[in-house]
């Protein structure tokens, strides 16, 4: 998608503090962090959305989730605990419009988040 921010991030045309990439994704600092750690994990493949994903992005989403792990435990904080987030739509709080996975983690959280 040509006007989209997070693409723009994964072609190299904007630059991003990257703390992890593969094949399926890449994970960088949020500019706008929320927790000690904040990250971004976003899909290389574009969509919009949790709600516009398919059957064929299953692997996707579980391969996000598996990362955001892995991140958490090489950080030294998934023991402790921390959050995944997916933003949804306008009303779920979704900004960009490129699928994205919030890892934040460095302090507790509270729940009901808001």
């Amino acid at each position: 998608m040509e006007n989209c921010i997070f693409c723009k991030i994964i072609a190299g045309e904007i630059p991003s503090a990257k703390v992890y990439e593969d094949e399926t994704c890449v994970a960088f600092n949020d500019i706008s962090p929320q927790a000690p750690t904040h990250l971004l994990i976003i899909p290389r493949e574009h969509f919009d959305s949790l709600d516009k994903a398919e059957n064929g992005h299953k692997e996707t989403l579980g391969h996000l989730l598996y990362v955001a792990a892995q991140i958490a435990r090489d950080k030294g904080f998934a023991e402790d605990g921390y959050r995944v987030v997916i933003n949804t739509n306008r009303n779920g709080g979704q900004t960009v419009y490129h699928l994205h996975v919030h890892l934040l983690g460095g302090r507790p959280f509270i729940f009901p988040p808001g």
